[in-house]
């Protein structure tokens, strides 16, 4: 059975009855025009709608928003044409292709791609060509599109452009998509807010991998830990934090020590000797302890089993203040202690770990050149710790 007709507002004027009869026409299910005939249908409507109206061109559109078939040399040339013709097939459309939405968000202007961006069950090709325009404003309604699928080389570029764009965090953080390592290398340019989130949803349990890896351990020992991919793999597993060969070199007697003796005033030496003991390299130590805001060290404080009085220390070393101009404890002093009493052992010994796996394991003279560089076009060259060392330390080495 055939559509209906196209009823118009206004008179007919010029060409307007042509139009409304081939689009008509186009517009009958396949039982009555078969694809070839379409397709010569088609052509013709196309040789028309290049000299009409706006106003005819949108009407045309508006009639084949429904359609199961239109013939794509039409279809290309209405969601190439201005706004508010393209807007009823990009907006309802259900014919449309993804080659042809790639084809529209690459040729097309802002206003089609934030018409795209809005659409229903986005594939996966579609979000990266949007996300490709590096435009915020489609990036960001992207982003809160949650029938949209992004793929996760589709995310890191996000999550990349996040350095220097804040507002994709908020939504970054609300995708299903988005991995642990993603979040906790975004934690680094996060505010206060986005940073509890990202510790509360994604610091994850290791007691899995603790449980299945139980019998490796022993294994590995005796063979004196050869294997340089099973010691990395299973000091990220195990238990402890502490560096218990650290700590029998060390001058201090423990982790705690060492904190308290940088309370006067911490030095590269104290710095250096406190993320040993802590299990970290000391590119990490310096990270963290660099941080302006202090959630990393409360993260590094609960993951080593060091009491609540640590962070204070820490604080000390460091000269910041206490206390606010009204006598008040510092807000950030405050928040890195409610981080510190919210996150279990276990829990902030992943994001440490991870922290640590990706700052300093990951690095290698040629990721270090490529941050100088500012060379993150490349990313796919490196692994996910890489590109996390990459995009988090990108600011501390220059470029």
């Amino acid at each position: 059975m055939a559509e209906p007709a196209l009823t118009l507002d206004e008179p007919l004027k010029g060409d307007a009855p042509l139009l409304k009869r081939l689009a008509d026409v186009v517009s009958l299910p396949s039982s009555r025009v078969n694809a070839f005939e379409r397709a010569m249908i088609g052509d013709l409507l196309i040789e028309i709608l290049r000299e009409a109206t706006p106003s005819e061109r949108a009407r045309v559109s508006k009639r084949l928003a429904n359609l199961t078939e239109i013939p794509a040399p039409l279809l290309r040339l209405l969601l190439r044409d201005e706004i508010a013709i393209a807007g009823p097939l990009l907006e309802d459309g259900t014919s449309i292709s993804d080659l042809d939405l790639v084809g529209c968000v690459r040729d097309a202007t802002m206003e089609h791609r934030l018409m795209v961006a809005r659409r229903r069950h986005l594939s996966e090709v579609v979000a990266e060509a949007l996300v490709e325009s590096a435009e915020p404003p489609v990036i960001e309604l992207l982003l809160r599109n949650e029938n949209a699928k992004m793929s996760q080389a589709t995310l890191e570029m996000v999550v990349a452009a996040s350095r220097e764009n804040h507002a994709y965090i908020a939504g970054l953080l609300r995708r299903h998509e988005l991995r642990p390592s993603q979040a906790y290398v975004m934690f680094w340019w996060s505010d206060a807010d986005c940073r509890r989130l990202i510790l509360s949803r994604f610091a994850v349990s290791r007691e899995v991998l603790q449980e299945a890896a139980g019998d490796v351990f022993p294994l590995a020992s005796e063979e004196g830990w050869k294997d340089p991919l099973v010691r990395k793999a299973l000091q990220f597993i195990e238990r402890r934090q502490r560096n218990r060969a650290a700590i029998a070199k060390s001058p201090f007697g423990s982790l705690d020590d060492a904190i308290n003796a940088a309370e006067a005033g911490m030095t590269r030496d104290l710095a250096t000797e406190i993320a040993y003991l802590a299990g970290l390299k000391p590119m990490t130590g310096a990270k963290l302890l660099a941080d302006p805001t202090g959630e990393p060290i409360a993260v590094m404080c609960k993951a080593t089993g060091l009491p609540r009085s640590a962070i204070k220390a820490l604080w000390r070393s460091m000269r910041r203040p206490e206390t606010d101009s009204a006598g008040e404890m510092a807000p950030a002093l405050e928040r890195t202690l409610r981080i510190y009493d919210m996150m279990a052992v276990d829990r902030a010994q992943t994001v440490l770990r991870y922290w640590n796996w990706a700052l300093s394991s990951a690095m290698t003279p040629a990721l270090m050149n490529a941050i100088r560089k500012g060379d993150e076009e490349d990313l796919d060259e490196y692994s996910p710790p890489q590109r996390a060392a990459m995009l988090a330390l990108a600011n501390d080495f220059g470029g």
